[in-house]
């Protein structure tokens, strides 16, 4: 079986552990969004990658589901003392490594694609790992506030201001002009199907599929969600304050819909949103906290589940 997920960061990670683990003879292939990239201290940081990587691969903090585990911030101290800012973004010294060898192989003329399998041959994470694109494509948020109206970086608004001050429009700059990495589309066109987890539905997953080609590729296969939404809320971060940004309501209908009939074929919503009916789409409620791995397991498995009966009833007709 192939399988083909679109991916953000902790939410994206944690159901790819427990699809590898529901289905460990599948060939997974992620697409992981880039959006969120940022350059800092001269290095380029890759946060969604590096959150898949670093989970698959046995080498995330778990209590907090980014970074790396048995972390120290010696760097970060002496950058401090030096008043070297930003100090809102918190970069472990081992997390720096990884950023140097990335900073290093872009400078020495590899794409982002190449820099990324060469990452992951040291964290082994059991899947293909590809960023959306080799071109730079950087979320920004336009807020207001006592500085007026600027348009800031998305990891500013959502790290150092943890999304308090409203988000007046968001934006994926470079997203129109860029392509898909190698590998994204032929990925797409072989899949038996493609999972969206409960990654963001704007600033990832919305990120993703903004990139011209990708979602036209994916439009054309069996795709199942899973709702980042319970019962009007999120499942962990701020994807409210996103979808408020847009227009959209925080709901798991309100979801389902962004992402439109005509994409997506399925979507699994909690036991707290068992009425949600939008037409075009099979709901399937379930519980959905990914508690645990076993817990996160079959949720993974219910949209492996889905995707296939949705994929025969099609070739059936």
């Amino acid at each position: 079986m192939k399988i083909v997920v679109l991916a953000g960061g902790i939410g994206g990670a944690r159901f790819l552990r427990g699809l590898r683990s529901a289905v460990p003879d599948a060939e997974i292939t992620v697409i992981g969004n880039t959006g969120d990239d940022i350059s800092l201290f001269g290095l380029r940081v890759c946060p969604d990658l590096d959150t898949v990587m670093y989970t698959l691969g046995g080498g995330i903090n778990e209590d907090q589901g980014w970074g790396r585990t048995d972390e120290t911030f010696t760097v970060k101290e002496e950058l401090a003392a030096y008043g070297v800012g930003p100090g809102w973004f918190g970069l472990g010294d081992r997390d720096f490594a990884t950023h140097i060898v990335r900073t290093q192989m872009l400078g020495a003329g590899y794409t982002l694609s190449a820099v990324t399998e060469a990452l992951c041959d040291r964290w082994k994470p059991g899947v293909r790992l590809i960023p959306m694109t080799d071109d730079q494509v950087e979320t920004h948020v336009v807020v207001e506030d006592e500085q007026g109206r600027r348009a800031i970086h998305f990891q500013e608004w959502w790290v150092r201001l943890r999304a308090s001050v409203p988000a007046l429009s968001i934006a994926a700059i470079g997203a129109e002009e860029s392509k898909p990495a190698p590998g994204v589309l032929a990925a797409v066109e072989a899949a038996d199907m493609v999972l969206f987890p409960p990654s963001n539905p704007v600033v990832s997953i919305g990120t993703i599929l903004a990139v011209p080609g990708i979602r036209d590729a994916i439009a054309a296969k069996t795709v199942v969600g899973v709702s980042p939404i319970i019962g009007g809320a999120p499942v962990r971060g701020m994807a409210d304050a996103c979808l408020t940004a847009i227009g959209t309501e925080t709901s798991a209908r309100a979801v389902a819909e962004l992402y439109g009939l005509g994409l997506l074929d399925g979507w699994l919503v909690d036991e707290a949103d068992a009425g949600v009916r939008v037409e075009g789409i099979e709901i399937r409620p379930r519980p959905l906290l990914m508690s645990d791995e076993r817990a996160t397991a079959a949720i993974a498995q219910a949209a492996v589940d889905l995707a296939l009966e949705l994929k025969r009833a099609e070739e059936a007709e």
